[in-house]
C-alpha cells in the first residue's frame, strides 16, 4: 500500500513538472520513481492474485530478470557490429558494442564471484551491480520520457521554424540524416502556415565546419529552395558550430525581428529530448520535434545522447556514484 501513495506522489509531481515545462529531466525521474513504485506494489500484491497467475507472474519476472539482460547484451553486440560496418569506427559509434560488451563483464564478474565464493569479488560486484543500476535506472527514465516528449502534440502559435544542422558530405551535400530533418521542417513549416495570420519563418542552422566548403545552413537552404521552398521564407543563420550555438544564434535573429517570438525545433529523433533540455537552458521559447532515424543507428545514438545529459547533471550523477564506490569500500572495511 505504501508503494502505492509513493506512486501516485511521483505521478503527480510528474504532472506538476510536465504543466510547469515539459522540457526539464525532473520530469523523466520523476515518471520512472512513479513507474518503479507502481511495480513494487503490484509486485507486493502478488499473492492476493488468483492462482496460477501469481504463479506465471513470478516466473516471468524471473525470466526478464534472468535473460533479459543476456537478450540485451548480444542484441547491443550486433548493433554495434552493424554500426562499425555502416558508419565506421568513430568513438561515438562504438557506444552499442561497448555497452553490450559491458554487460558481458559484468555477467561474468557475478558468476566468478558466485562460483569462487570469494568475498572480494561478492562486495565488487554488488557495489558494480549498485552503479549499474543507478545508471540504468537513468537511461530508461531518459529513453521513457523522450519518447513521450516525442509523441506530445505539434505547438501550433510558433512564428518560427528551427532546423538544426550537422555535418556535410564532401563539405557541400546534405547527407540522409540532415535531408530528414529539412523535410520534417517543411512539414511543420507547412502545417503552421495553414493555420492563417502571419507566416512563419524558417531557420536554417549551422556555421561553416573546418571541412566543409560553405556553412552548412547555406546548403541546407538550398537543398529546399531547390525542392520549391519559398526562398523568402528561409532565414541562414551561420555561425553556430554546437548545438548550444544553434539554439543562442538562431534566438538571436529571432529576437531581432520579432521580440518574443515562439519557435518549433526541428532535429533528428534520438536528439530531440536532449535538444529540448539546450533551449531550456538557452531562455528559447521553443518545442523539439524530431525526424526519422534509420533504426540501427538509434542505440548509439540515444546512448550518446544519454551519456551528454549524464554528464550535464555530473556533479549530482558522479557524486551518487563515488558514494555507492565509497559505500562498498565502507562495507570492506568493517566486514
Amino acid at each position: 500500500m505504501i508503494a502505492f501513495v509513493v506512486a501516485a506522489i511521483f505521478l503527480l509531481l510528474f504532472g506538476a513538472g510536465v504543466l510547469r515545462d515539459r522540457r526539464r529531466f525532473g520530469n523523466a525521474v520523476y515518471l520512472g520513481l512513479a513507474v518503479t513504485f507502481l511495480g513494487l506494489g503490484l509486485l507486493a500484491e502478488i499473492d492476493a492474485a488468483p492462482p496460477g497467475i501469481s504463479e506465471t507472474v513470478m516466473i516471468l519476472v524471473l525470466l526478464v530478470l534472468g535473460l533479459g539482460p543476456v537478450v540485451l547484451a548480444v542484441l547491443l553486440c550486433a548493433n554495434g557490429v552493424k554500426m562499425v560496418r555502416k558508419e565506421g569506427r568513430r568513438p561515438a559509434n562504438l557506444l552499442s558494442l561497448l555497452a553490450g560488451l559491458g554487460m558481458f563483464g559484468v555477467m561474468g564478474l557475478m558468476v566468478a564471484a558466485a562460483v569462487t565464493h570469494s568475498e572480494a569479488l561478492g562486495l565488487i560486484a554488488v557495489t558494480t551491480l549498485l552503479v549499474v543500476g543507478y545508471v540504468s535506472f537513468l537511461f530508461l527514465c531518459f529513453v521513457g520520457y523522450a519518447y513521450l516528449y516525442g509523441r506530445m502534440r505539434l505547438r501550433r502559435d510558433a512564428d518560427y521554424v528551427v532546423v538544426l544542422g550537422s555535418g556535410l558530405i564532401g563539405g557541400r551535400r546534405v547527407p540522409p540524416l540532415l535531408a530528414s530533418r529539412l523535410d520534417r521542417g517543411r512539414q511543420v513549416y507547412e502545417t503552421l502556415a495553414a493555420r492563417g495570420g502571419d507566416a512563419p519563418v524558417l531557420i536554417t542552422s549551422g556555421g561553416q565546419g573546418p571541412d566543409e566548403a560553405l556553412p552548412e545552413s547555406h546548403a541546407m537552404a538550398d537543398y529546399l529552395v531547390e525542392r520549391g521552398f519559398p526562398a523568402g521564407a528561409v532565414v541562414r543563420e551561420d555561425r553556430s558550430r554546437t548545438t548550444e550555438e544553434n539554439m543562442l544564434f538562431s534566438k538571436e535573429l529571432m529576437e531581432r525581428d520579432r521580440p518574443g517570438s515562439s519557435c518549433v525545433i526541428v532535429t533528428n529523433n534520438f536528439h530531440a529530448f536532449r535538444a529540448a533540455l539546450m533551449a531550456r537552458r538557452a531562455g528559447v521559447d521553443g518545442q523539439v520535434v524530431g525526424s526519422p532515424t534509420a533504426a540501427y543507428f538509434w542505440p548509439s545514438a540515444t546512448m550518446r545522447e544519454f551519456v551528454a545529459v549524464f554528464l550535464q547533471y555530473k556533479v549530482v550523477n558522479l557524486g551518487i556514484c563515488t558514494a555507492l564506490i565509497l559505500l562498498g569500500v565502507l562495507a570492506w572495511f568493517v566486514r
